[in-house]
């Protein structure tokens, strides 16, 4: 099937021609029937499945032809936003269709003047299109097809009251197309309020399938204190194209985005606390491949669909298993293959176990060459091991056998000899083995069946 069995107007073909579209994604065969004949839909997809093209062209032919005037698109960030945007842009450029992207972080009045003037494409977050809608601002735009896109995401985000008030003030005649990822019960709720008699389309499962093949997840049980050694022997060693680092927290993002560019990595950090003129500068730098490695927050990349993204790496195991999948989902896109690494230390294993089970992740541990000699923590653990070691029994047997070496060649050989003996222990490799995992969960094992007994005993009593 190719896009110009859909029949779109002349400008649209025009359009999805020079952006290179032949063949239509699952989700775009499956829903731009369904919207082109003015059902409502619901949606299952994860982000890069071409979804914007999937409710964009059908949305765009209906304005090029006549059939409509606006269209409302909806999304739970800026950078979604942004993105959205150009892409409807690039797609509807020779019919001449006007977009405007609305969010918060920057003056009313443009905004204002624009819909004023009368774009037909309105793409929008959730706090900035409320507040406009309830001081008054903009009731001259009543689309007739509205987008609600990354309804999942919307949902973490806290902004389903914002949405469900937005739907008070646009007219009841209208096309309603939802699509998320995941659909929890709110999410369903919402479909049943402010959609009518909807379509159900999912490409989840096949994309799903698609993902688990092409994406190697790997992860390295480290030591709290090397992370940052971790990180950058990774960064030093993997085929790296552009890369996602993911952090917890803000404060994160910073340290880490400088310490690496200290490094001389090509690196910045992203997270909602920046300016938007500087958010703007780095999620552009990224796209264009200016900026290699992007560390960023789950919220700050929520929707950020840059192709070509080789590595995600977990600096920090993400709260929850649902996390883990949106952010691996990154990589691995469009048949390429990619490259999910988690860094865990060994206090948070049983995340990673849970995680493992409940998105049914197959992850393999590895280890990292670190070629970096021996640390400072490694010397003083040997110390300690040489100076608390007992003498044994045979000792002066083969002190005996080998007297005529010299006394200091001989000390350097022994203690070479122990060294090599504790492979993996001294800095020439950075995380646990499988045999070291394993007696870290046997350890695991002994403390939980302990707890249990403890706890059995205080009941008793």
């Amino acid at each position: 099937m190719t896009f110009n069995e859909f029949d779109f107007h002349p400008d649209i073909r025009k359009g999805v021609k020079i952006a290179g579209f032949r063949e239509p994604s699952p989700i775009q065969k499956m829903a731009i029937p369904i919207i082109a004949e003015g059902s409502d839909m619901v949606g299952q997809a994860h982000t890069g499945t071409g979804k914007t093209a999937a409710f964009g062209l059908p949305m765009m032919h209906k304005i090029a032809s006549g059939e409509i005037e606006r269209a409302l698109v909806i999304t739970p960030t800026r950078e979604l936003a942004t993105q959205v945007s150009d892409e409807l842009y690039h797609l509807g450029r020779f019919s001449g269709i006007r977009t405007l992207t609305v969010y918060g972080g920057v003056g009313y009045g443009r905004q204002i003047a624009l819909i004023h003037k009368g774009v037909q494409i309105v793409v929008a977050t959730p706090g900035r299109l409320k507040d406009l809608y309830r001081k008054g601002k903009i009731d001259v735009f009543n689309p007739e097809i509205v987008v609600l896109d990354e309804a999942d995401e919307m949902l973490d985000m806290g902004f389903l009251e914002e949405i469900k008030e937005i739907f008070e003030y646009i007219p009841q005649n209208r096309q309603t197309l939802l699509f998320s990822a995941t659909m929890p019960e709110p999410i369903k709720e919402l479909a049943e309020d402010v959609l009518y008699n909807p379509e159900f389309i999912s490409v989840v499962g096949k994309e799903d399938a698609t993902t688990n093949n092409i994406i190697d997840q790997r992860y390295y049980v480290i030591n709290e204190n090397e992370r940052d050694d971790a990180i950058v022997k990774l960064l030093e060693t993997e085929d790296t194209d552009k890369c996602l680092i993911f952090c917890r927290m803000k404060r994160e993002v910073d340290r880490l985005s400088e310490y690496l560019a200290a490094q001389g990595f090509n690196a910045r950090g992203l997270h909602g606390d920046m300016e938007q003129p500087e958010r703007d500068e780095v999620v552009r730098g990224y796209r264009r491949g200016q900026v290699k490695i992007l560390v960023a927050t789950d919220v700050a990349s929520r929707g950020l669909d840059v192709k070509n993204v080789s590595h995600v790496f977990n600096y920090h195991i993400p709260f929850d298993p649902q996390s883990y999948v949106h952010r691996i989902g990154r990589t691995g896109r469009a048949g390429k293959s990619g490259q999910a690494i988690t860094l865990v230390s060994t206090g948070e294993f049983k995340e990673l176990q849970r995680i493992q089970k409940e998105v049914g992740a197959e992850m393999r541990l590895a280890t990292i060459d670190n070629g970096a000699g021996i640390s400072e923590e490694a010397v003083e653990s040997m110390t300690e091991r040489i100076r608390s070691i007992d003498i044994h029994p045979e000792v002066n047997m083969l002190i005996d056998r080998v007297s005529d070496i010299d006394q200091e060649l001989l000390l350097k050989k022994v203690i070479s000899l122990l060294m090599d003996s504790t492979e993996g222990t001294l800095g020439e490799k950075i995380g646990l083995d499988q045999n070291m995992v394993d007696e870290m969960m046997e350890n695991l094992q002994d403390e939980a069946r302990s707890t249990r007994t403890k706890n059995r005993r205080k009941r008793r009593h």
